[in-house]
C-alpha cells in the first residue's frame, strides 16, 4: 500500500516538473495565456484603438476658437503730389454664433463615445474568434491522440497476428490483413498532425506572432451552461456594443442636427484697426500727420440659408440611424434565439454519448477482441467493430468541440464573455 502511495506522489511529481520546464521554455501555451495574448499583441485590434484616439483628438479640434486675422496695408495717396502716406492695421475676428461651438463638440464626444463602442464589438467578436482556433487546435490535438491510440492498439494486434500466423493458428491473409490496417490507421496519424500543425500555425493570426511548435493544453468537456432565451435577449439587448453603438449613432444623427442648425446662425465679424497719414507737404492742400482708429462689424448676409440640403440631409440621416436601430435590434434577437437552439441540439447529442453510447462500443469491441482471440470470430468482425468504436470516438470529440463553439457562439450573440478552461 505504502509503496503504491509513493510511486502515485512520484508519477505527480514527475509530471508536474515536465509540465513546469515546458510551461516555463515557452513550448506549452495555456488558454488564458493565449488569450491575454490576443487583447495585447493582436494587430488588428491594436490598429482599431487609433480609432478612438483619433476621435478623442477630435473633441479638442472641435473645441477650437475661430482664429483672428491681422491685416496691415500701406499706401501712397497721390504719387507724385506729395500728399503722403497711410499705413494701417486691422485685426478682426469671427463671433460664432448660435452655439456653433457646443454643437462640434457635442458631435466629436458622441462620435468618440461611438469610437469606444465599435472598439468594444471588435473585442467581442475578436475573442470569440480567437477561442474558436483554439477549440479547433485542441480538437486536432484530441484526434490525434485518438488516431495514435487507435493505431497502437492495430500494431499490438498486428505484431500477435504475426506470431500467431507463425504457430498455425491463423491464415497469413487474416496476419496481412490486421498488417494492413495498422499502415492505413499509421497514415492517419500522419494526417492529423498535419491538421494539428496548420491549426496551431493558425493561431499565430491571433496574437501577433508564431505559434508553430506550441503545445496548447487544455479539455474539451467544461462547456456546459444552463441559460434561459429570455434572459439572454434582454441581456443582448442592453449590452451587445454593436446595438449600443447602433445606439450612439441615433446621438450622433441627433447632434449633427442641432450642428446643422448652428450652422445657419448668421456669425459676426469683429473688427479694430489704426491708421497713420503722413504729413502732406502740398502747396493746394498741405495737412499734418495724424493718427486714426477705428472699429467694424461685419455681418454675412446668409443667402445659402434658402438652401437647406444639408440639415435636410442631417435629418435624413437621423431617420435612417432610427430605422437601422430596429433593424440591428431585430438581427440580434433572431440571432441569440438561433445560438441558442444550436446550443440545445449539441448538448441533446451529447447526452446520448453520456447514456453509455460509447461505452457500449468500448465493450462489444473487447468482447470481439476476446473472441478473435479464441478463435471464434473473424479478423473482419474485429475490425468493424474497432472501425465503429473509432468512429463514435471521433465523433464523440468532434461533438465536444462543436458543444464549445455553440456555446462561444451564443456567448457572443448574447454579449456575455465566462469563457475559461
Amino acid at each position: 500500500m505504502k509503496s503504491n502511495i509513493f510511486l502515485i506522489l512520484f508519477l505527480y511529481l514527475v509530471g508536474h516538473t515536465y509540465l513546469k520546464a515546458q510551461t516555463e521554455s515557452g513550448k506549452l501555451m495555456s488558454f488564458n495565456e493565449y488569450l491575454n495574448q490576443v487583447k495585447n499583441k493582436n494587430l488588428g485590434f491594436a490598429a482599431q484603438k487609433y480609432n478612438v484616439s483619433m476621435a478623442e483628438a477630435s473633441v479638442l479640434t472641435a473645441g477650437i476658437f475661430p482664429d483672428p486675422e491681422i491685416e496691415i496695408e500701406t499706401s501712397n495717396n497721390g504719387v507724385g503730389k506729395d500728399m503722403g502716406y497711410t499705413t494701417g492695421g486691422v485685426i478682426s475676428w469671427t463671433l460664432e454664433m448660435g452655439g456653433k461651438r457646443k454643437a462640434r463638440i457635442e458631435t466629436a464626444k458622441n462620435e468618440a463615445e461611438y469610437s469606444k463602442l465599435q472598439l468594444q464589438d471588435y473585442l467581442r467578436n475578436l475573442l470569440a474568434d480567437a477561442t474558436i482556433g483554439y477549440i479547433e487546435a485542441l480538437k486536432s490535438n484530441v484526434l490525434l491522440e485518438v488516431q495514435k491510440e487507435s493505431y497502437q492498439s492495430m500494431l499490438r494486434l498486428a505484431k500477435s497476428d504475426s506470431i500467431r500466423y507463425k504457430l498455425g493458428d491463423i491464415s497469413r491473409v487474416t496476419s496481412q490483413q490486421s498488417k494492413l490496417e495498422a499502415s492505413s490507421l499509421l497514415n492517419e496519424v500522419y494526417h492529423m498532425e498535419g491538421i494539428l500543425q496548420q491549426s496551431v500555425t493558425a493561431l499565430s493570426d491571433f496574437i501577433g506572432s508564431d505559434t508553430t511548435g506550441k503545445e496548447i493544453i487544455g479539455t474539451l468537456n467544461v462547456f456546459n451552461r444552463n441559460f434561459s432565451l429570455d434572459d439572454l435577449i434582454i441581456h443582448a439587448v442592453n449590452k451587445r456594443p454593436d446595438l449600443l453603438s447602433s445606439r450612439q449613432n441615433i446621438n450622433i444623427a441627433s447632434s449633427r442636427i442641432r450642428l446643422e442648425k448652428a450652422n445657419r446662425i448668421t456669425d459676426l465679424g469683429i473688427s479694430a484697426g489704426a491708421d497713420h497719414n503722413t504729413a502732406a507737404i502740398n502747396e493746394i492742400a498741405p495737412s499734418p500727420a495724424v493718427n486714426a482708429v477705428k472699429v467694424g462689424i461685419s455681418v454675412p448676409l446668409k443667402l445659402s440659408n434658402r438652401r437647406n440640403a444639408d440639415l435636410k440631409i442631417a435629418e435624413m440621416a437621423y431617420s435612417q440611424a432610427k430605422t437601422e436601430y430596429s433593424q440591428v435590434e431585430n438581427n440580434i434577437r433572431m440571432e441569440v434565439t438561433q445560438a441558442f437552439q444550436q446550443y440545445a441540439s449539441v448538448q441533446k447529442q451529447l447526452q446520448q454519448f453520456d447514456n453509455g453510447m460509447l461505452k457500449e462500443a468500448e465493450e462489444i469491441l473487447k468482447g470481439v477482441s476476446y473472441s478473435y482471440q479464441r478463435g471464434e470470430s473473424s479478423i473482419l468482425e474485429v475490425l468493424n467493430a474497432r472501425r465503429t468504436y473509432n468512429q463514435l470516438k471521433q465523433n464523440y470529440f468532434e461533438l465536444l468541440a462543436e458543444n464549445a463553439k455553440a456555446l462561444i457562439e451564443l456567448e457572443r450573440k448574447a454579449g456575455i464573455w465566462d469563457i475559461d478552461f
